[in-house]
């Protein structure tokens, strides 16, 4: 069995390489899988390629199987779809899902990866790890039927929610983004689509997903009285102000934060993290989902199209990694 791969690896801020890697040999419960395609997510991943992570949340911000430290040279990444090769016989030539980088085999526990239901194609499942994040906003907000709900941001984790709140009865959900083109995305995702400046309000639930100033502000304006805002934004370094005078404690207005390192505390008792990836990976049925995946190239590629997806060259949103590891 081939135990040659390749990795990509954030050599210092703005500077990403290929190493080659010499893969162990599997042992009783562990696999070895060849990569089919990975993810970049879009907005953490940039983040981490230009060194904005805060040195106190190096230890948070860890992925699950990351080499190096921030700022680097680190291997990091999580959304990554492959082949089982070697391993147990139940999971030996399955397709599974792994909170794994951009590597193009790898040897891990086998409780780390889970198979892919046969109703999701490899390609969009590398979306898993961003619909998880959805479905634990979703289980923090626990929105009700009839809600009037605008989410704040056109990125892959509003998009995300936003296709999931499609599917919720009688609620009013509405798409904001500052782009004019995310309007298309809407569409696909079944949901209505507005600039900020027009979006409609009174709404029982904004949740906040551009990781902007404005957005965040635009969020609690768009709330009716005692309405909620969901954070998902993540600003790394960078510090945001909000406006908390005015009318915000006459309304009653909350803001809540939300992330997908725990699961939510209303579910915890009674949901896993395995519970949560499955849950996710079968709303991944839905084949709306592949609007999320608008850019793509070779692993061979992914140092150059990590730099312009940082640069803001790319407007991907999941910029999708495709491997031909059959010559390595």
């Amino acid at each position: 069995m081939d135990r040659a791969a390749r990795a990509f690896w954030l050599e210092s801020p703005g500077q990403g390489g290929i190493r080659n890697v010499d893969l162990p040999s599997p042992v009783e419960g562990e696999v070895q899988v060849r990569t089919l395609f990975s993810g970049v997510s879009r907005g953490t991943e940039t983040l981490v390629f230009r060194g904005g992570v805060p040195e106190s949340q190096y230890g948070s911000m860890r992925a699950p199987f990351q080499e190096g430290e921030f700022p680097g040279p680190v291997k990091y990444g999580y959304l990554n779809v492959g082949l089982v090769e070697e391993g147990p016989a139940s999971l030996v030539g399955r397709t599974v899902f792994c909170l794994y980088p951009h590597q193009t085999r790898y040897v891990v526990p086998a409780a780390a990866v889970t198979p892919l239901p046969e109703s999701v194609p490899a390609s969009r499942a590398v979306l898993a790890g961003t619909v998880e994040t959805a479905v634990n906003a979703l289980w923090d907000a626990a929105p009700l039927i009839g809600d009037r709900i605008a989410v704040v941001g056109a990125g892959m984790v509003g998009a995300s929610v936003a296709a999931l709140l499609a599917r919720y009865p009688a609620v009013r959900v509405q798409l904001v983004d500052a782009n004019p083109a995310r309007a298309e995305l809407a569409r696909a995702l079944g949901v209505d689509f507005a600039l900020p400046a027009d979006a409609a309000g009174d709404c029982d639930l904004v949740v906040h997903a551009s990781a902007t100033e404005a957005g965040l502000t635009r969020s609690l304006e768009l709330l009716a009285p005692e309405g909620t805002v969901l954070e998902l934004s993540w600003y790394g370094d960078r510090r945001v102000s909000l406006p908390l005078g005015e009318a915000f404690h006459s309304r009653r207005l909350v803001v809540r934060s939300s992330q997908v390192g725990t699961v939510s505390p209303a579910r915890s008792g009674r949901r896993t993290y395995a519970d949560r990836l499955a849950l996710s990976l079968e709303l991944l049925a839905d084949p709306a989902l592949d609007a999320l995946i608008t850019g793509s190239c070779a692993f061979e590629e992914l140092p150059e199209a990590m730099a312009a997806l940082a640069a803001g060259e790319t407007q991907a949103l999941c910029h999708l990694v495709q491997y031909d590891t059959e010559g390595d």
